[in-house]
């Protein structure tokens, strides 16, 4: 295997080219039966591989494909005997594999159980040569082989497989303008390493419907109010996922610290963002517009709090709004009514007065918080 180093590297920084074979394809059920690891850095290339005992049968046709049988990996390390110098040839360098995250998902789970927390910044080659050469339709390894002349060893064994993306980022700087390549590499690279308290097991904990976020930074500055209807997949995109713009790189590396709260719909959404907004002042967002026709105040032209019910996953969420301010949501009527008394008066807020005026045309069936129990549970229809 010749190493073609060019002159000009598309990337200044310490990359392992990583494949793995398994048992099947769920990190739930599978585990690890092969990983192979060529090494880039200051000191040159080296390469690592290794059989893991999966401690579970290996199916007749994984056999078949890979060639590793469960008499080869009998008596060969386990993967957490092996996890801690794994992971210290791994950690701090970018992690490049073909179908990134069948590989990064099963490692980061097989290092879960062994109490390693791994998060290493990811680049796909299934992407990059999508990014690359959006006119061809194949990107699968074997395409790239033949695309590209490749030379395989071997072919689904993990050192192998691993030597083949590497021998693919060689030939990349002399298809691609090597500042176009930089590019795309950066805009494609998922930044899994995140700043401050924010790990992928937060992430995790956020709410997978809709929902309102914030990001903070240095000095728990708010930097950035965003909503959406699936907060934790868009957290990811914001944080992990790959850059569409440079805004979206310089928002993401000043991010510190996140905080979220579900909202059980999407006008609750829109009114928990635009208060937070108002609140906050984030530099990242816009102040909505004040023109000479909006109301400094409006009469509230009900006679006193108002709740509305929104449903996410069969669950009921109440939203108090009182004289255009609102005031929060509750997961019952009874603790609806405890927000509003425990919740202090407060001024207009013109972005309520505007999304809830465009719900009420829209026909939002909203009642008053006073009315007696059993008819609230009754009578609330959306």
């Amino acid at each position: 295997m010749s190493e073609l180093l060019s002159p000009e590297p598309a990337l200044d920084a310490p990359i392992v080219f990583v494949d793995l074979e398994t048992t099947g394809g769920s990190t739930g059920e599978h585990r690890i039966t092969e990983v192979g690891v060529v090494e880039v850095g200051p000191a040159g290339v080296s390469r690592w591989s290794s059989l893991i005992d999966p401690q579970q049968p290996i199916p007749s046709f994984i056999q078949q494909l890979t060639g590793i049988t469960n008499q080869m990996v009998r008596g060969a390390p386990t993967f957490e005997s092996i996890a801690p110098a794994l992971f210290e040839r791994l950690n701090g360098k970018l992690f490049v594999a073909h179908n990134a995250s069948f590989d990064r998902g099963f490692l980061r789970s097989e290092f879960r159980r062994a109490g390693i927390a791994f998060d290493p910044d990811v680049l796909c080659t299934v992407r990059l040569s999508r990014a690359l050469f959006p006119g061809e339709k194949r990107h699968g390894l074997d395409a790239l082989v033949e695309r590209h002349a490749l030379v395989p060893s071997d072919r689904h064994r993990a050192l192998a497989d691993a030597d083949l993306i590497w021998q693919f980022w060689q030939r990349l700087p002399t298809l691609v303008p090597l500042e176009a390549l930089r590019a795309q590499i950066e805009r494609t690279t998922r930044r899994y390493r995140l700043a401050g308290d924010i790990t992928e097991d937060l992430l995790d904990t956020a709410p997978a419907g809709c929902g309102v976020y914030v990001f903070y930074g240095e000095g728990d500055v708010p930097l950035y109010v965003g909503r959406s209807v699936r907060v934790r997949q868009r957290l990811r995109s914001h944080l992990s996922g790959e850059r569409r713009s440079s805004k979206d790189l310089r928002l993401a590396q000043l991010v510190r610290r996140v905080e979220w709260r579900a909202t059980g719909g999407e006008l609750g959404a829109m009114l928990a963002e635009a208060q937070w907004i108002a609140t906050l002042r984030p530099g990242h967002n816009r102040l909505p517009r004040v023109t000479k026709s909006d109301p400094a105040n409006a009469p509230w032209p009900f006679e006193g709090p108002i709740v509305f019910e929104e449903r996410e996953d069969a669950q009921r969420i109440f939203h108090v709004v009182d004289g255009w301010r609102y005031l929060g949501h509750a997961p019952s009527l009874v603790q609806a009514a405890q927000l509003h008394a425990s919740t202090m008066a407060g001024p207009f807020e013109l972005s309520t007065y505007r999304i809830l005026q465009s719900g009420l045309a829209r026909g939002l069936r909203v009642m008053p918080l006073s009315v007696s129990r059993d008819a609230r549970e009754s009578s609330i229809v959306v």
